[in-house]
């Protein structure tokens, strides 16, 4: 196949017309309608189904259009390898966690990583949901589940634990519970069943009291940090990672006695950039305040 043919077909099976692709490409419609025809006739298939809102993907441009995203993928991933800085870590840096960890640990400590390396321009994507680090949605993840992809690296960061929470206004005002029993008298925050959860045992306690997710006496939240700011407010007693309540002195520990599950970070990234400068200083930079600081 013709490379340049090529690259205009993924740039316009991504635009969705021959307008927006050519505007992109800097050529005009009719140049990028030509070049797609000659590249239909070449392989002998139809690639678009043309019509009045736009243009579609045949089956056969389903296929291609995924392996020209590979590809193209990979070419990115190695036009920043050759062109990281030898003497010092450079260039773009994208970074992608959860929207808890991401927000009340990690942005927090990145003003000195990034006075330490200037010359990285650092992107952080808060998102429960795991971008494809094959694809190049995002460089590093630091994820709380290991990844599945086989062709990713991923280092141990840290373990985190889980504890009862609820704060000192709450207490006050409902009493303490002794037991797991008791928690069905309590306000319970918890996971929506039916939710992608950000890591494995979100639901422990609802689990463990065995109590009813659709309950009077259950809030159901679809993210962790909402879940801290609830039990924050008073609202109830939840489950929350290490992270969230150390050093929250209007936190309380509820049950300390009922030993919660404990859950693994880790740092990961793919095989394609293992020689990352960009990576391995953030790596040991986070590994670094963890082992020193911890949570």
């Amino acid at each position: 196949m013709d490379w340049d043919k090529l690259r205009i077909f993924y740039a316009v099976a991504e635009a969705g017309s021959f307008t927006h692709a050519g505007e992109t490409l800097n050529l005009s419609q009719s140049a990028v309608s030509r070049q797609i025809g000659a590249l239909e006739d070449s392989l002998k298939v139809p690639l678009f189904h043309r019509h009045a809102r736009g243009l579609i993907l045949t089956e056969q441009g389903e296929v291609l259009h995924r392996t020209a995203k590979d590809v193209f993928a990979k070419l990115a991933m190695t036009e920043a390898l050759l062109t990281e800085g030898k003497m010092k870590p450079k260039g773009v840096l994208k970074v992608t966690t959860t929207f808890a960890f991401g927000t009340t640990w990690l942005t927090p400590r990145l003003r000195e990583f990034l006075d330490l390396y200037p010359d990285i321009c650092l992107t952080l994507l808060i998102d429960d949901r795991q971008l494809d680090l094959a694809m190049r949605e995002a460089d590093v993840a630091i994820r709380m589940t290991p990844p599945k992809q086989p062709d990713l690296i991923q280092r141990h960061l840290t373990t985190l634990h889980m504890k009862i929470c609820a704060s000192k206004d709450y207490i006050a005002r409902n009493g303490m519970p002794k037991s797991l029993d008791e928690l069905k008298d309590h306000r319970v925050i918890g996971f929506p069943s039916n939710m992608q959860m950000p890591f494995p045992h979100a639901n422990w306690l609802l689990e463990t009291a065995k109590l009813e997710s659709e309950s009077p006496n259950t809030l159901l939240v679809s993210n962790m940090y909402a879940i801290f700011r609830a039990v924050e407010a008073g609202i109830g007693i939840a489950a929350l990672p290490d992270f969230l309540t150390n050093g929250q002195e209007q936190f309380v520990q509820v049950l300390p006695d009922v030993p919660g599950p404990t859950v693994d970070a880790f740092f990961v990234y793919a095989e394609e950039l293992r020689h990352s400068k960009r990576i391995a200083v953030l790596r040991d930079y986070l590994i670094e305040k963890v082992s020193k600081f911890g949570f």
